[in-house]
């Protein structure tokens, strides 16, 4: 069968491909530039936990230490800390001790809101390196072929497969089973297939700069809104530093809405005074790398899917105010779409399973961009609501700060409850913490050869997960539990499901009772969760998953363009 088509070789694209070949799928990825990326340290991306751990389990590559994990997160407004976040350490208040007397003790302001996270911190890394290091993934692996210097010219599809003609040093026609267009903002792919792109223009516009200094919160990413050197325009002005390796800082400064230019020396002495005003003296020594403009466009396209053609990444969704990170969404693209992908491949068109991509991926980022859409006006529309609601401004930073960290409606993972794969509801069902349609948590499993692994390194093979609950297992080897109590039972179960999937155990699981049979889609997200072994309620939910009986694509998906 003809491989995938990949247009476009940013870190999307190279994880899609990357994805498909951990599912034994075959990928030719179409570079339009030379297949090396221009070094810009002011050019980052900040992955949460669940995008890193990702790309970290495809590429192999130890991205913790290629980029920077902030030790700790804080936003303050004017001369006051309002908000603190620390890694790594467990909620003050379950310790004992209340976020004010934190505070007082000196980790904030008096009215500082301070809390401890367990939760792993977000990856800041630069995009040239993260890139890298999925190119140098993909170099050693023999399903995936990389050509540089094609620029995707055109775009014929019909029944049985894709044909794209590329331009660039050799004029080629390509055959594959299917095309995804991972090909950024001003995708090719969409304009040929016609979909509309709408949306929103400049919604933000940040200078941004990188630069080697010394700062008063070492290894701390700071929110600053409205800081005491920098009152005008209708923002108040707002002004972000994210550390990263070796003692880099991005900063970017939120610009007022226009179009005015930004110049060199602008930017040189927005630096300065930054500096000095977090200094709180003259300008300290800085070494200026890199420095530009990022503007912020919200758009979402009408159809993610034409046929065998799909849309993802940038290509697909445009978003970004407010923190919130865009890359992340497009990770999450692919790893929704490459294990649908591979299925249909290996197995024959399952056209509801290939629906179902559009469906779970839009409508999250569709959500995500309304949430931004009616929080913008709160947060930078001058006085509004601030003027007469007590604590509004302790909201608004507790906002931006979701967005920054990927929490809540602006920045935590979607959830596929509306989903068309997920099950109908079956007697068997049992609530743990995750609820059906969200993302599972990173437990540690017994894997088939006996080890123990976390739950996230099993995703990504293809195979669904059973996740049985059984306390105590941990202090025997697998070869001695196989055989005994439910397990001869469940293992029958999991042989029978319509496919491959992959049995594994945990001693514990948040909110779950003992016995109690998880299961998981190959990207990661829970479908149910039933108490015991029920092998008709296990069955069903798995065909559902899998997009129900196999069906033929109707002809008309493969010619239909939407606008």
């Amino acid at each position: 069968m003809d491989p995938v088509i990949v247009v476009g070789a940013g870190p999307v694209g190279l994880t899609l491909a990357l994805a498909l070949a951990r599912q034994d799928v075959p990928s030719v990825v179409l570079d339009e530039g030379p297949g090396k990326d221009e070094q810009r340290p002011a050019r980052t991306v900040v992955l949460n936990e669940d995008t890193a751990a990702l790309l970290e389990r495809l590429s192999g590559a130890p991205l913790s230490r290629l980029g920077f994990r902030w030790a700790g997160w804080r936003s303050m407004r004017r001369k006051q800390v309002m908000r603190q976040v620390r890694f790594g350490e467990p909620d003050f208040e379950e310790a004992g001790l209340p976020p004010r007397e934190v505070a007082k003790a000196g980790r904030g302001g008096p009215d500082a809101v301070v809390e401890g996270s367990a939760d792993l911190p977000p990856l800041h890394i630069a995009q040239h390196v993260l890139t890298a290091a999925l190119r140098e993934a993909i170099a050693g692996e023999r399903l995936v072929k990389v050509v540089v210097e094609s620029r995707l010219d055109a775009l014929e599809q019909e029944r049985s497969g894709v044909t794209a003609h590329t331009r660039g040093p050799k004029s080629t026609w390509w055959r594959g089973s299917y095309l995804v267009g991972c090909d950024g903002p001003r995708s090719t792919v969409r304009k040929l297939q016609d979909i509309r792109f709408p949306g929103r223009t400049a919604v933000e516009r940040h200078a941004v700069a990188a630069l080697r200094a010394e700062l008063p919160w070492p290894g701390e990413a700071l929110l600053h809104r409205m800081p005491p050197w920098r009152t005008a325009g209708p923002s108040g002005g707002e002004i972000t530093a994210r550390p990263l390796t070796e003692g880099l800082w991005r900063l970017d400064w939120l610009l007022p809405p226009g179009k005015d230019l930004v110049t060199p020396e602008l930017l040189v002495a927005r630096v300065r005074e930054t500096l000095a005003g977090w200094t709180g003296g003259s300008t300290p020594p800085y070494d200026l790398l890199d420095t530009g403009v990022h503007t912020v466009h919200h758009r979402l396209a009408r159809r993610w899917r034409v046929g065998r053609v799909f849309l993802a990444g940038d290509a697909a969704h445009l978003l970004g105010a407010l923190g919130t990170q865009g890359l992340d969404e497009g990770l999450r693209d692919a790893d929704n779409l490459a294990w649908k992908l591979a299925l249909a491949w290996h197995h024959g068109p399952h056209e509801t399973l290939l629906d179902s991509y559009q469906t779970e991926r839009r409508a999250v980022v569709a959500a995500r961009l309304r949430a931004a859409d009616q929080v913008l006006p709160l947060l930078r529309g001058g006085k509004g609501l601030r003027s007469y609601v007590p604590g509004s401004a302790r909201g608004h930073d507790a906002l931006l700060a979701d967005g920054h960290l990927g929490r809540g409606a602006l920045g935590a993972p979607g959830a596929y409850s509306d989903s068309p794969l997920m099950p109908p509801p079956a007697a068997g069902e049992t609530p743990v913490d995750t609820l059906p349609g969200t993302q599972v948590v990173d437990v540690e499993v017994t894997a088939e050869d006996g080890s123990f692994v976390p739950l996230r390194d099993r995703l990504g093979r293809g195979a669904l997960l059973v996740v049985l609950i059984a306390p105590g297992t941990g202090v025997w080897e697998r070869k001695h539990w196989m055989s005994a109590g439910i397990m001869p039972r469940l293992a029958a179960a999991v042989s029978a499901l319509p496919r491959p999937a992959e049995l594994l155990v945990a001693e514990a699981y948040p909110g779950a009772a003992a016995h109690t049979v998880l299961l998981v889609r190959p990207d990661g997200y829970l479908v149910t969760a039933l108490s015991g072994v029920r092998p008709a309620d296990l069955y069903a939910a798995a065909e559902a998953t899998l997009g129900g009986a196999r069906q033929q694509p109707e002809t008309s998906d493969a010619t239909t363009s939407t606008r």
